[in-house]
């Protein structure tokens, strides 16, 4: 697979990244560890190099899923996980030193010594950013993280911590329906040369063409059952996206996925998408957008056809939005 750089910092990954989360949480019941296993060593015998998981996802069960498939790779692989999300108090925890307990807990977990991407989850309203970028800093001082990320958070804020330790990814929720980071966050990791790793880049399953107004969710175990975006009625107002979606692709002969996927690739050279791959038959369809090139005029047919559009629906919970910074 072709490989991209992640702005300045040196981190060379593949140009397309697997989110690892669906295995374990978040949309469905969690797989078994032999499957889990299996999914995530195809993504890297096909080229994946760039792996993304967080303690909270489970929690922690998606960390020794990963650390448990990638242990024989471990030297040829990129491992991103986060903090701060969860803690023994509940709700978001980013002072230093629960910082560095959770690298430590995540480093067993993981079956590694260093973690090479190691993302704050949430921005904590509660710790000024300055003193995570300083705790992150320590621990790459101490060999234990390699580069210093960012979840969900705005552009301020990643310019206040990248002048304390350079912010080498900022991982923010973007696709071809979830188009916020471009106003702001894009321009200053353009700016400051920051690599941007989209999360939910198939409109967390939407833009698959797989789901229909009647497609339901289980509120135990998905979370867009609490998406407002995930409505019967915001899926009906919004399958007109997804029907141009397939238009465009049946067009140039490939999937619906390969497009949402191929447009995010072509909006900047430092952006690596991590669409969640928790079924072997996602991988080989993912990966192809990696070497589809969308021309200047597809682009613009897109968004042409994109300006008579109206996304319904917030992206989030109203609870999970509360924790990003717009």
């Amino acid at each position: 697979m072709k490989k991209r750089m992640l702005g300045n910092s040196g981190l060379e990954v593949s140009a397309l990244g697997m989110g690892c989360m669906n295995l374990s949480f978040g949309t469905g019941k969690a797989v078994e560890l032999s499957e889990g296993v299996k999914v995530i060593r195809a993504g890297y015998e096909k080229g994946i190099t760039f792996f993304d998981t967080a303690e909270a996802y489970g929690p922690f069960t998606n960390e020794e899923l990963v650390g448990h498939a990638l242990e024989p790779f471990r030297k040829e692989v990129i491992l991103a996980t986060k903090f701060g999300m969860i803690s023994e108090d509940g709700g978001l925890n980013s002072r230093p030193e629960h910082i560095k307990k959770v690298a430590d807990a995540s480093l067993k977990r993981l079956r590694t010594d260093y973690i090479d991407l190691f993302y704050q989850h949430r921005v904590d309203p509660d710790v000024p950013i300055e003193d995570v970028a300083g705790a992150v800093k320590e621990l790459i001082d101490a060999g234990k993280v390699r580069h210093f990320g960012m979840s969900e958070a705005g552009a301020e804020t990643i310019r206040r911590a990248h002048a304390v330790q350079p912010v080498a990814a900022v991982q923010n929720q973007y696709s071809i329906w979830t188009r916020e980071p471009e106003a702001e966050v894009l321009p200053v990791c353009e700016e400051l040369g920051i690599g941007f790793v989209p999360w939910g880049p198939l409109g967390t399953g939407f833009l698959t063409g797989a789901i229909t107004p009647d497609t339901e969710f289980d509120s135990a175990t998905d979370l867009r059952a609490t998406f407002p975006r995930f409505t019967r009625e915001a899926m009906k107002a919004n399958m007109p996206l997804v029907e141009m979606l397939n238009d465009i692709a049946r067009g140039k002969g490939v999937s619906t996925v390969q497009i949402a996927l191929a447009w995010l690739l072509a909006q900047k050279p430092f952006i690596v998408p991590i669409p969640g791959m928790d079924k072997l038959e996602y991988i080989e369809d993912n990966i192809k957008s990696a070497s589809l090139e969308l021309t200047p005029t597809d682009l613009q047919e897109i968004e042409r056809r994109l300006a008579v559009i109206a996304i319904q629906g917030d992206r989030l919970s109203k609870e999970l939005l509360s924790l990003s910074e717009e």
